[in-house]
């Protein structure tokens, strides 16, 4: 059974910053081998990607987020981090961990954590 947990969320002001962490564990998951990344969902809207990072660290960003997020990832204690810095009401939503049984991000993710509110006020 694999777990992901998120944390980091808050509470915050338009400019300032977050970093969200997602700790994954399970027996017979090697994280470190597949594709992680994040999704977000706002009231009344579609779930959307923000970020992803792959098995050798490369990354990929939804534009709308480019420049400003940063995804990273410590394989030695099984996490995964989203640096978030000049935050945008239009940020607001619940942010999700995800994880690949896939070394490449394809687009297709097995695993979720529960989420964290993320909330940037004006």
């Amino acid at each position: 059974q694999v777990e992901l947990v998120e944390s980091g969320g808050g509470s915050v002001q338009a400019g300032g910053s977050l970093r969200l962490s997602c700790a994954a564990s399970g027996s017979g998951y090697t994280y470190s081998t597949y594709c992680m990344g994040w999704f977000r969902q706002a009231p009344g809207k579609e779930r959307e990607r923000v970020a992803f990072i792959d098995f050798r660290s490369r990354s990929i960003y939804a534009d709308s987020v480019k420049g400003r997020f940063t995804i990273a990832r410590d394989n030695a204690k099984n996490t995964l981090f989203l640096q978030m810095n000049s935050l945008k009401p239009e940020d607001t939503a619940m942010y999700y961990c995800a994880g690949s049984v896939n070394s490449y991000c394809d687009g297709v993710y097995n695993y979720w954590g529960q989420g964290t509110q993320v909330t940037v006020s004006s």
